[in-house]
């Protein structure tokens, strides 16, 4: 039987993306609960990242990612029915940011650097600070997301001294749903100067862009963070081939 590069085989990887994109899009469903990006609209709630995101990082990135992008098209159908504005926008946004996650968390997993992971945690809060000081939305709602990124850093501090091992996973868990995030940000921002988007916005200003990317990671980032390490905690104990922990560290634990 032919193993894939990821070494699980062509049946298994059709089964696991078929799980990914199920799990994703009915708890993506369930637990959206009708909130919506506050001011800019249109981006939703969405704490169910944290399956593909583990798919992605316990079994492969191009697992993680189709998953995601099947399991967003579905949702997607379900919440506002626009095919076109799924397949251009969150699709692909999906696709790229679990991809992205799982890759980088394969060649960082053994890097430990408290810098890379706080630096990259500094980009939303300075996109705050640009909403706040240059008074683009109401200051309640610049608030609420400034102090939503000051959490998130002071989080992946406390997370860095406390789990040292999971944080090039938690560098590579970022920079992937940013970069997701910064697609969903400027693809809505684009499509919106073509086409009305849900909640009648058309021609939005380019600071949506900006708004739309700071909503969706900061509202899924802390999913990430808080649940994805005990997650991979749990794997490496009972299948330590699928873990993500070194030999030496599994036997400790």
């Amino acid at each position: 039987m032919m193993l894939g590069r990821n070494g699980i085989k062509p049946g298994l990887e059709v089964s696991l993306v078929s799980v990914c994109a199920a799990l994703y899009a009915a708890l993506g469903y369930l637990t959206y609960l009708g909130i919506f990006a506050p001011v800019f609209g249109t981006v939703r709630f969405w704490p169910s990242v944290i399956v593909p995101a583990a798919f992605s990082i316990l079994f492969s990135p191009r697992i993680g990612g189709i998953g995601a992008a099947v399991g967003i098209f579905i949702s997607d159908m379900l919440i506002h029915g626009n095919p076109v504005l799924s397949l251009t926008v969150g699709v692909p946004a999906n696709f790229v940011a679990f991809y992205l996650m799982g890759w980088l968390a394969q060649r960082w997993r053994n890097r430990d650097s408290v810098v890379l992971v706080i630096l990259i945690q500094l980009i939303p809060v300075a996109g705050c600070a640009v909403i706040y000081f240059l008074e683009l939305i109401d200051l309640l709602t610049a608030l609420i997301y400034l102090a939503v990124s000051i959490i998130v850093v002071v989080f992946t501090m406390m997370l860095a001294l406390a789990q040292r091992r999971f944080l090039g996973i938690a560098a590579a868990s970022s920079l992937g749903l940013m970069t997701g995030s910064a697609i969903i940000g400027i693809g809505l921002w684009a499509y919106s100067q073509f086409f009305i988007l849900p909640g009648g916005i058309r021609n939005a200003p380019v600071i949506f862009a900006l708004g739309w990317f700071l909503w969706t990671y900061l509202t899924e980032i802390p999913f990430i963070q808080f649940f994805l390490p005990p997650i991979l905690k749990a794997v490496s104990r009972a299948v330590p081939s699928r873990g993500v922990l070194g030999a030496e560290e599994r036997v400790r634990t």
